[in-house]
């Protein structure tokens, strides 16, 4: 198993599941983090602020600070100013996402009149705001949404994730939005500069084929799959592109890495 020089590391079943820390994982980013290695954590939650996601694993006992994290909010930002910079966005979502479009000097509106529509998710969602949404980008409003995840995993079970939302206005306007996050290439694109190495020094590391393994292989960054969350090791086998490793927990990589174990 090759050692990289940089770590971009997926969060819901690769480091935690609700409050549990997954195992190994903790081991791993101290391992990182004691060897130099430099890691971003990578999320699709548009809803936080990176020192809100950073805060929550440095109380699980994590090292981690803002400048570890990369949320589909800032890469929603990024995408936006580069390509308009200062224009109007009327946003769907909590504090992550709008406080990453305001750093970026986009000017948040509560009208149809606006430049572009973002949707990421938002908990206290109502019909008006889908119908502000609806109406601007049939007005003309490019439609974003920070990720196309259509239920994410709570100590309750399941819930309706971004995706879900998202296609609430999709169906009504018969419109298709832009995804940011994972699996797509701008989030990875954002990841890839912050962290500030080439991507074959890079790693993305998921439990989710269709999201996390995805957008390496999407972005032409080696992948390795770790058995603890959502995708089997079972059903990985199945897919037309495997990753390029898949360990059971992260404490395996430790092991190969300090050569008590030898990857098959």
């Amino acid at each position: 198993m090759k050692k990289y020089r940089g770590y971009l590391l997926d969060l819901d079943g690769t480091m935690y599941a609700g409050t549990r820390i997954i195992e190994g994982a903790k081991e791993f980013i101290d391992y990182l983090a004691e060897h130099n290695l430099p890691y971003l954590f990578v999320t699709n939650n548009a809803s936080k602020t990176p020192e809100e996601v950073s805060d929550k694993l440095s109380s699980m006992g994590f090292v981690s600070t803002a400048d570890n994290v990369v949320t589909s909010a800032m890469a929603t930002a990024m995408y936006i100013a580069e390509e308009k910079p200062g224009a109007s966005v009327y946003v769907i979502g909590g504090t992550g996402i709008r406080t990453a479009l305001e750093d970026a000097g986009l000017v948040v509106k509560v009208t149809e009149d606006v430049d572009y529509v973002v949707i990421g998710l938002d908990v206290d969602i109502t019909y008006e705001k889908y119908a502000v949404a609806c109406l601007a980008v049939r007005n003309g409003a490019t439609f974003i949404s920070t990720n196309p995840d259509v239920s994410i995993p709570t100590e309750r079970g399941f819930l309706p994730g971004n995706g879900a939302l998202t296609s609430v206005v999709a169906v009504s306007t018969g419109i298709e939005p832009v995804y940011i996050g994972k699996p797509e290439q701008h989030i990875m694109n954002k990841a890839v500069e912050l962290i500030g190495l080439p991507k074959e020094e890079l790693v993305m590391i998921g439990d989710l084929y269709m999201t996390d393994i995805m957008s390496g292989i999407n972005s032409g960054i080696d992948t390795l799959h770790v058995q603890t969350g959502v995708t089997t090791y079972e059903a990985i086998l199945e897919e037309k592109i495997p990753p390029t490793y898949s360990v059971k927990n992260l404490l395996e990589v430790i092991d190969y890495y300090e050569g008590r174990k030898t990857y098959e």
